[in-house]
C-alpha cells in the first residue's frame, strides 16, 4: 500500500471513530410553561436531518442525535423553539403557550394526562382565578365565575331563608345539583342545604364554591358537557374541576376593600318617615384578606402549599323612595312586606392545604389536600308589623310589649320589626391518596371525605306565645351532610393501537349520611296564651323533634374510558359507567365524543351522552314547619319528607332518579396567531326533574280528607312536597372568542367575548293521581308561576366582553356584561281566571284563594276584580359596565382599583305597569326579584397584591 493510500485510510478510520463518538441517545421531557403539565404529541425533529419523534402522554421522548444537532420543538398552540443538544443527555423543555389563557392544558374531559384546550373533544373553559379576582369588586368565587364563564349562572338571593346564606351556581340553566364539582379531580361534597323559597334551583341542593379559600385555587376548568359516564352521577350539566396551587417559597398576599354606592335606591333616601331599616351612604362594605405560600418536601419535587382567607361583608339596604303613584311611573307604594330589603351580612374564615410527597425511589407519591371553613351570616326575614299583632309578645291585656332594641316605630307610631335569620355554617374536607406507576399502567388510590353543617340561629326575634318571657335569640337546629368517596383508578397509553390509545378504568365507593337535628324547645313550641299568639321563633321556626332524622346510603360504581386517536386528525372518546345505589338500584350511563381536525387550525367536535342523578338524601329526608307569606298573610307551612304519611296522603310516590340525554356539536378555530374561536351548540333533555310542589291548603275540602285532617292536627295551614314532577329540554349555544396581541415590549392587548344563548322548555308535568282531579289541584301542584320560575334559571341571553390593555407598569380594562330578558309571574292577589269557568278573574268563589295560578292583580284605582292585569314581571335585558386600572408599584406590589356597574344600572322594577299598588308581590318581597345581575348598583373597590 502506498503512503498516500495509507494516510487516506487512516483519515477515514479517524472520521468514523469521530462520528461514532458524536452519535448518542438523548432523552427529555416537555411541559407547559404555565401549568407545568406534561405535553403529549409534541413534535421533536432534528434540524439538519430526517430523524424525529413525538412525546408520549407523560411528555417524554428519546431520540438518537449527534452533539452538534439542533432539535426543533413544535406543538399546536405553542411557540416553536430550537434546542442545541451539545453535551446534554437529558433535556427538560418548557413550551410557552401562544395564547396564555385559551391554550392551557386541561385535565378534565380526558384521561390522557392533559390536552390542549382547543384540541379537546368537548368544550372546556379555563379560568385563572388570580387574573379574574384581582380586577373586580366581587370578593367571592361564585360571583366572579358568574361574570367569567358564559354558561355559569348564579342569583344572589334575598328573603329566601337559608338561600340567603349559601350561593349555589348552575351550568346551562339546569339545577345546581346537576353539576358535579371536583377538586384536583376528586369529588367535592355538597352542602347540607336544600333550596326552598325564593331561589333558583328550588328543591335542589348543590356545592358551595365559597366554602374554601379562593387563594388556594390556581385555575378552574369548566366542562360544559354531560359527563356522568366519565365522572359519576350529578354531572348531567357538566363538571367544574378546581385545581389547587402547588407554589413553594412564594408568598402571595391579597387585601381588598369594596363598597356599594347607590344614590338611586339606597334606603336612606326613602326613610324620611322612619318606615325602613337603613344603613349608610356606602353599604355592603367588604374587607377581604388572603395569603398563600408553600415549601418543598424532600428533594424529589415534593411540596406543601397552604392558604388562609378572611372576608367580612356588611348588609345592603334598598328601597324605592318615590311612593307617589299618581304622578310617577317609577314609583312604588310603601314596602310593608320587607322594611329591611337587601343582601345579608357574611363573615367567613378558612384554611386549605395541598401537598405531594414522592416516596422511596420516587415512583410512588403520597398526596393530600383539604381544609376547613367557618361562615357566620345574618339576613333579614319578612317584616312583622302591628297588623299581624299575633307575631308580637303582648302583655296581660293583649297590648304589644314594645322593645326598642328590636322594634321600630315610624313617625305615625306604627310598630314593626324584622326578625333576623342567622346561620353558622362549618365545612370540613380532606383527601389523601397514593399514585404511581406499575409497568405500563399509572394507578391512583384515594379517599375523599367532606362534611357540611348548616345551623340556623334566630336573632332579634321572639316566640310570641311566650309573651314578656320570650328570649330574643334561638337555637333553631339545622342539618348536616357527610360524604366519603374511595377511588381506585388505572390509566395507560398504548402507542401501537392506531395513532395512540389512552385507556382508563376505575372503581368508586361512596358513602353518604344526612341528618336533621332539632332546635331548642322555644324555637318551635306554642305555649298556652290568652290571645292566640304564634308559635316558634319568628322568621325561621326551629326544627322539631319530629323532623329529626339520620339517613344514609352507599353507592358502588365502575367505569371504562377509552380515548382513541384513529388517525392524527381523528379522535374518538367513549365511556361507560355502571353504578349501584343501596336505595335506587342499578344504573348505567354512557358517553361518546369525537374531534376531527378538518385543517391544522380548525377542529370539529361533538358528543352524545346519557346522565343520571339519584335524589339527594336532602331531598328525600328534609322536613320542617316554616312561616311563609301567601299574598298579604302569614301562614304556617309544612314541608313534608318523602315518606311522611302526609306526603302519602297526597298521593306523592317515592322519589326516583333523574335521567338525561345530552347532545353537543361545535368547533374550535384558530384562524390567525393569537385568535381563538369556539362555538358549541347543545341540547339537554331531562326526565323526572325533582322540584318542590306548590302549597296545598288544610282548608281545601276537595283534597283527600286524610291529608287535610293530618294538616289540621299539626296546626299548619299549608303543605308542600318534593316530587319527580317535570321533564325539561334545555337548548342553547356557547360562543367564546379570544384574541391576545403583544404590540411591543411591555405592551399587550386582550379581547375576550363569551356568550350563551339558551332556552328551556317544559315538556311534561307528572301530577300524582290523587291531585290530578281538577285544574286547581293540577296547577297548585306545579303552577304557572313555578313554571316561569324554573324557566328563568338563566337568562335567555348572556354575553360578556373583556377589553384589557397593559402598558408596562400600568394596566386598564373594562368588562361589559349583557344579561338578557327573563319573565316571572307573581303570586296573584286576584287570580285563577281559567279555573273560574265563566266567572272571570273576579269570580268571588276563587278570587284570592290560590296563588301563582293564572295570577291577576287589580289595576290602580280599581278593586272590583274586573279591571285587572295578568301579573307578569318583565325584567328586560340590561348592560353593566365594570372598569379597572392596575399599577405595579414595584416588583413585589401591585395596586388595583375600579368600579363594578359603573353606571349604577338596576333591573326593571318587579311590577305590572298600571298596577303599582300591588307591588312587591314576588318571591323576594322587594322592588326587584333576585335576578342574575343583582340589584345593589355601583360598587367601588381597591385591592393590593403582594408577591415575594
Amino acid at each position: 500500500m502506498t503512503m498516500p493510500r495509507l494516510i487516506l485510510l487512516l483519515c477515514m478510520l479517524l472520521s468514523a471513530v469521530s462520528l461514532s463518538a458524536q452519535s448518542k441517545k438523548v432523552s427529555g421531557k416537555i411541559s407547559d410553561a404555565v401549568s407545568n403539565l406534561p405535553l403529549d404529541g409534541v413534535s421533536v425533529k432534528i434540524k439538519a436531518g430526517n430523524g424525529g419523534t413525538t412525546t408520549s402522554n407523560d411528555g417524554t421522548f428519546t431520540l438518537s442525535v449527534n452533539e452538534n444537532d439542533v432539535l426543533l420543538i413544535s406543538a399546536v398552540g405553542y411557540t416553536s423553539i430550537s434546542v442545541s443538544v451539545r453535551n446534554q443527555s437529558n433535556i427538560m423543555i418548557s413550551l410557552q403557550p401562544e395564547i396564555a389563557d385559551l391554550s392551557q392544558i386541561v385535565l378534565i374531559g380526558s384521561r390522557s394526562g392533559g390536552r390542549i384546550k382547543t384540541e379537546s373533544a368537548v368544550p372546556v373553559d379555563v379560568i385563572k382565578i388570580n387574573q379574574v379576582g384581582s380586577i373586580t369588586a366581587k370578593m367571592d368565587l361564585t360571583s366572579q365565575l358568574n361574570y367569567a364563564a358564559p354558561s355559569f349562572n348564579y342569583n344572589k338571593q334575598s328573603g329566601a331563608d337559608g338561600a340567603d346564606h349559601v350561593d349555589l351556581g348552575t351550568l346551562r340553566g339546569l339545577g345546581p345539583d346537576q353539576t358535579l364539582v371536583l377538586i384536583n379531580g376528586k369529588r367535592r361534597h355538597q352542602t347540607a342545604f336544600v333550596a326552598l323559597f325564593g331561589t333558583r334551583g328550588r328543591g335542589n341542593s348543590g356545592t358551595d364554591l365559597n366554602s374554601f379559600p379562593e387563594a388556594a385555587v390556581d385555575r378552574i376548568e369548566i366542562l360544559r358537557d354531560g359527563a356522568s359516564a366519565q365522572y359519576g352521577s350529578d354531572a348531567m350539566a357538566g363538571v367544574i374541576n378546581i385545581i389547587l396551587k402547588k407554589d413553594i417559597n412564594h408568598w402571595t398576599i391579597n387585601t381588598g376593600y369594596s363598597s356599594y354606592y347607590d344614590k338611586k335606591f339606597n334606603a336612606n333616601g326613602a326613610n324620611a318617615h322612619h318606615d325602613y331599616y337603613t344603613g349608610n351612604t356606602f353599604d355592603g362594605n367588604t374587607f377581604s384578606f388572603s395569603a398563600n405560600n408553600g415549601f418543598a418536601i424532600g428533594k424529589k419535587g415534593g411540596f406543601i402549599n397552604f392558604s388562609l382567607d378572611f372576608l367580612n361583608q356588611g348588609k345592603t339596604y334598598r328601597q324605592v323612595a318615590d311612593t307617589n303613584l299618581a304622578t310617577s311611573s317609577k314609583s312604588l307604594p310603601l314596602n310593608v312586606f320587607r322594611r329591611a330589603f337587601g343582601d345579608g351580612s357574611v363573615r367567613t374564615a378558612g384554611a386549605m392545604y395541598n401537598m405531594e410527597a414522592p416516596l422511596g425511589s420516587g415512583k410512588t407519591t403520597f398526596y393530600s389536600f383539604g381544609g376547613y371553613n367557618y361562615k357566620v351570616s345574618d339576613a333579614f326575614a319578612y317584616t312583622r308589623d302591628q297588623n299581624n299583632s299575633n307575631r308580637f309578645p303582648v302583655d296581660n291585656s293583649g297590648n304589644i310589649i314594645f322593645d326598642p332594641n328590636i322594634m321600630k316605630k315610624n313617625d305615625s307610631g306604627f310598630i314593626y320589626f324584622n326578625p333576623h335569620i342567622g346561620t353558622d355554617i362549618s365545612d370540613f374536607s380532606m383527601a389523601a391518596g397514593l399514585k404511581g406507576s406499575l409497568g405500563n399502567w399509572n394507578w391512583d388510590l384515594s379517599n375523599t371525605f367532606g362534611r357540611n353543617d348548616f345551623h340556623f340561629k334566630g336573632r332579634k326575634t321572639y316566640n310570641a306565645s311566650l309573651g314578656a318571657f320570650s328570649p330574643n335569640s334561638f337555637d333553631d337546629g339545622g342539618f348536616n351532610f357527610l360524604q366519603n368517596t374511595a377511588n381506585l383508578d388505572f390509566s395507560r397509553s398504548i402507542k401501537t393501537v392506531a395513532n395512540g390509545l389512552n385507556l382508563g378504568i376505575g372503581l368508586e365507593y361512596r358513602y353518604e349520611q344526612y341528618g336533621i337535628y332539632s332546635g331548642e324547645e322555644a324555637s318551635y313550641m306554642v305555649y298556652p296564651n290568652s290571645f292566640g299568639q304564634a308559635a316558634g321563633s319568628q322568621g325561621f321556626p326551629g326544627f322539631r323533634p319530629s323532623d329529626e332524622i339520620k339517613a344514609k346510603r352507599s353507592n358502588v360504581g365502575g367505569y371504562i374510558d377509552a380515548e382513541l386517536n384513529i388517525t392524527k386528525k381523528w379522535l374518538v372518546d367513549g365511556a361507560i359507567r355502571l353504578e349501584n345505589y343501596t336505595d335506587f338500584g342499578f344504573v348505567n350511563t354512557y358517553k361518546l365524543a369525537s374531534r376531527y381536525k378538518l385543517t391544522k387550525n380548525f377542529n370539529l367536535r361533538g358528543s352524545v351522552s346519557t346522565g343520571y342523578r339519584a335524589p339527594s338524601l336532602q331531598q328525600i329526608n328534609f322536613s320542617n314547619t316554616l312561616t311563609t307569606f301567601v299574598g298579604p298573610d302569614l301562614k304556617e307551612e309544612k314541608v313534608a319528607r318523602n315518606n311522611d304519611p302526609i306526603t302519602k296522603a297526597a298521593g306523592i310516590p317515592n322519589l326516583k332518579q333523574e335521567t338525561s340525554v345530552n347532545y353537543s356539536l361545535g368547533f374550535s378555530w384558530r384562524p390567525v396567531s393569537g385568535l381563538s374561536i369556539t362555538t358549541d351548540a347543545y341540547l339537554v333533555k331531562v326526565k323526572n326533574r325533582i322540584v318542590l310542589s306548590g302549597l296545598f291548603s288544610a282548608s281545601d275540602a276537595t283534597l283527600p280528607t286524610s291529608l287535610t285532617t293530618s294538616l289540621q292536627n299539626l296546626n299548619v295551614a299549608l303543605a308542600q312536597f318534593f316530587d319527580n314532577a317535570v321533564n325539561t329540554s334545555n337548548k342553547g349555544i356557547d360562543v367564546v372568542i379570544d384574541y391576545n396581541k403583544t404590540l411591543s415590549q411591555g405592551h399587550s392587548f386582550k379581547i375576550l367575548l363569551a356568550g350563551n344563548i339558551q332556552e328551556m322548555k317544559i315538556d311534561q308535568v307528572h301530577v300524582p293521581d290523587a291531585l290530578n282531579d281538577s285544574y286547581v289541584h293540577r296547577k297548585t301542584f306545579f303552577s304557572d308561576r313555578e313554571e316561569s320560575f324554573l324557566k328563568a334559571s338563566a337568562p335567555k341571553t348572556k354575553f360578556s366582553l373583556n377589553l384589557e390593555y397593559d402598558c408596562k407598569k400600568l394596566g386598564f380594562g373594562t368588562h361589559i356584561t349583557y344579561f338578557g330578558k327573563i319573565k316571572l309571574l307573581g303570586f296573584g292577589y286576584n287570580g285563577l281566571a281559567s279555573a273560574a269557568g265563566t266567572g272571570g278573574p273576579g269570580d268571588p268563589a276563587i278570587s284570592g284563594s290560590f296563588t301563582g295560578i293564572d295570577p291577576y292583580v287589580d289595576l290602580d284605582g280599581y278593586s272590583d276584580g274586573i279591571h285587572v292585569a295578568k301579573e307578569i314581571f318583565n325584567f328586560n335585558g340590561k348592560i353593566t359596565t365594570d372598569v379597572y386600572v392596575s399599577y405595579k408599584i414595584c416588583k413585589k406590589v401591585s395596586l388595583y382599583a375600579g368600579a363594578d356597574n359603573l353606571f349604577n344600572v338596576h333591573p326593571d322594577l318587579g311590577i305590572v305597569p298600571g298596577a303599582r299598588k300591588e307591588g312587591f308581590d314576588n318571591e323576594s318581597g322587594g322592588p326587584w326579584d333576585s335576578v342574575q345581575m343583582g340589584f345593589n348598583g355601583l360598587r367601588l373597590f381597591s385591592k393590593l397584591t403582594f408577591n415575594f
